[in-house]
């Protein structure tokens, strides 16, 4: 017998040595150890992205940031919110670039900060947040144009970086200027495929294809470059080939407004829109499903009073493959309202978005409500105003109680907490709390209590030289905490 022989049967004896004990002579009064669920910790940290906010150069640009006072989490920490080509290696700002100032860094968590920019050069913003700030992090974007195309109020939630997005409402029609805003927070270059899809299909276009955007960088395109089709409703399929971007739809119209679309919710066979004002003159529908089978819908409109099947679209049929659009009017009728899509028959999944238009002629405004997650945990909504702000909250399959709590100002206040019971099926306009005392503007967190599934929305509302701007944001959870399983020694894994 040779020595690497000996040697293998030296270390399988050894080897049985520590395992052979427990498996052989085990402690006979050795407690059961249940699987523990997995401990819901605070994130440490938070990037976010905020796309270039205009090309007007009478524009005029908030930002605001809000973190949500988080138990668990350490007790130092930073954020800021900073240019994309000043961000460097480590994503601080210093490092091998030459650090500049931040448009806004926030004090402390529970009260909203801000910063402003104006005209046609603001930068896309990087945000990054650790320790106590990055729980629940959001900032919300918000440009105010007096004329021009795209004129109104234009609103955006800073996003996270993905590699998939898509944006049902985008359109190449001749009164129509939509920019795909890609913005790359990393070290390295991403490369980005745009599609767009029609009411025949997918639109033929090259441009679209391997589209560079190089670090910390942020590159707008202009979507009828990409095709020379002029289509109403289109949707806009963003896929990364490498690294990661953030992405949204600057949706602007010469005649009536303009403001930002997010990206839709996953695809799925249900959707939820939550949110559509009660003054809504034009609610228009577009889906698109992104499988390879037909879907048929059954569409419902959660009111104050309960769900209801609006007359005469009771039923939307998506082809595979095309972009599908209906108008539905003035759906709401007066009352709040959210719509609800789900399979008429086998699930296939889709995506989709509302344009809501508000006012007539020269007065009307457009914003836009993608399909979204839920509140979950918890949501929050930044740059409240006393007036301008309306919270709307839809449970769709069941009674829901969400507390939703106003925080301080940004100039001052003390903040405030309600509870309300949102019913099976209805949505709700709710008096949401305005902080006493209250100085500048204001965040509202939104946490589920318990009950069936919550979606919510933010419209906030400003009179820019007599035309009436409105934005609508969606709440989905802010993921401010993640899952983290117990982990116990376990020596039998040595003998297998």
């Amino acid at each position: 017998m040779n020595r690497t022989t000996l040697s293998l049967l030296a270390g399988t004896a050894a080897l049985a040595a520590v395992t052979g004990f427990a498996a052989i002579d085990p402690p006979a009064a050795a407690p059961a150890h249940p699987a523990e669920a997995a401990a819901q910790l605070p994130v440490e940290r938070t990037t976010l992205l905020c796309p270039a906010p205009s090309l007007s150069d009478i524009a005029d640009t908030s930002y605001t940031s809000f973190t949500p006072v988080t138990q668990g989490t350490t007790s130092d920490g930073k954020a800021q919110l900073q240019a994309a080509t000043e961000q460097s290696a480590d994503g601080t700002g210093g490092g091998k670039k030459k650090a500049a100032k931040a448009v806004l860094t926030p004090r402390v968590p529970g009260t909203p900060a801000t910063g402003d920019t104006s005209g046609a050069d603001g930068p896309a913003y990087v945000g990054t947040a650790e320790g106590k700030y990055a729980p629940g992090w959001t900032v919300q974007e918000t440009t105010e144009v007096a004329a021009g195309t795209g004129r109104g109020l234009q609103g955006v939630t800073c996003t996270a970086a993905d590699t998939d997005f898509w944006f049902p409402g985008a359109s190449t029609a001749s009164s129509r200027t939509d920019y795909v805003h890609l913005t790359n927070p990393d070290d390295s270059a991403a490369v980005v495929d745009v599609e767009l899809y029609g009411k025949d299909g997918q639109l033929k276009s090259s441009v679209g294809e391997g589209i560079t955007v190089q670090p910390h960088a942020s590159e707008p395109v202009l979507l009828s470059t990409l095709t020379e089709e002029k289509q109403t409703d289109l949707t806009v399929h963003v896929s990364v080939r490498s690294g990661r971007v953030g992405a949204s739809v600057q949706a602007l119209d010469d005649k009536s407004g303009g403001d930002w679309l997010a990206a839709s919710a996953d695809p799925s066979g249900s959707l939820v829109l939550p949110g559509i004002p009660k003054d809504a003159t034009d609610v228009r529908l577009i889906a698109f499903t992104t499988g390879d089978s037909d879907a048929d819908l059954k569409v419902r409109l959660a009111s104050p009073d309960g769900t209801i099947t609006p007359a005469g679209h009771e039923t939307l049929h998506v082809k595979s493959g095309m972009t599908t659009a209906t108008d539905l009017g003035d759906v709401t009728r007066g009352e709040a309202g959210s719509l609800i899509l789900t399979p008429s028959d086998q699930s296939v999944p889709v995506v989709a978005a509302l344009r809501v238009t508000r006012g007539k002629g020269s007065d009307q405004e457009t914003a836009y409500i993608p399909a979204t997650a839920p509140v979950g945990t918890r949501a929050t909504s930044a740059d409240n105003s006393g007036k301008g702000s309306t919270l709307s909250l839809t449970a769709p399959t069941g009674t829901a109680q969400v507390k939703v709590t106003a925080s301080a100002g940004t100039g001052g206040g003390t903040a405030v907490s309600k509870t309300f019971t949102i019913k099976s099926g209805t949505t709700q306009n709710v008096d949401a709390p305005v902080p006493s005392g209250l100085k500048g503007t204001y965040a509202l967190t939104v946490e589920t209590v318990s009950g069936g599934p919550v979606y919510g929305a933010r419209t906030l509302a400003a009179t820019e030289e007599g035309v009436p701007g409105f934005t609508i944001q969606t709440l989905p959870d802010d993921r401010g905490t993640v899952a983290v399983p117990e982990a116990d020694q376990d020596v039998a894994v040595l003998q297998k």
